[in-house]
């Protein structure tokens, strides 16, 4: 199974885009869609859409995981994140991919066997356990970090912890 994760933000979108099942990941591509701080959010939105829909076209995934809504304080950021959630998931669900979202902290749990990893250890992590030369910048890695967490939710002993929903 080919699978494009999304860790969705305004500015910094992170995506990788992995091959396998819950024996073994194989990583095709990852980046981060970087986005100018003087862009307008509408802006940033269209860029987001569009380099999802070429990341798709390029690489026909099977599936799509994206990370599920985390709380936070301002509820201007919780806005904003969950716009580019929309035009990350609306890309992928115009082509007729299947989306599922993962929460945060089930998916640390998965790769680092702690929910509140924080972001260098969710990369340090990746970078084991994907055999990368070096750490992935933070956005990608979280972003390789739900992939691996959707290739293995149909393990038995990772299922228990990961709730996997379709969206």
């Amino acid at each position: 199974m080919r699978v494009l994760a999304i860790d969705p933000a305004i500015r910094n979108t992170g995506y990788a885009v992995l091959e396998g099942d819950h024996r073994e990941q194989k990583v095709l591509d990852f980046g981060v869609i970087s986005i100018p701080s003087k862009t307008p959010q509408s802006g940033a939105l269209a860029a987001i859409y569009t380099g999802i829909s070429n990341i798709i076209k390029k690489w026909e995934p099977d599936e799509t995981a994206v990370e599920g809504i985390i709380y936070v304080q301002s509820h201007r950021t919780a806005i904003s994140m969950g716009a580019a959630r929309a035009a990350s998931m609306i890309a992928s669900a115009e082509t007729g991919i299947k989306v599922f979202e993962y929460a945060p902290r089930k998916v640390k749990q998965v790769v680092t066997g702690n929910g509140s990893a924080d972001k260098q250890q969710v990369a340090f992590m990746i970078r084991a356990l994907l055999g990368l030369k070096e750490a992935p910048p933070h956005d990608a890695a979280d972003a390789l970090a739900i992939g691996i967490a959707h290739l293995t939710s149909g393990d038995p002993l990772k299922s228990s912890i990961l709730k996997q929903q379709q969206i």
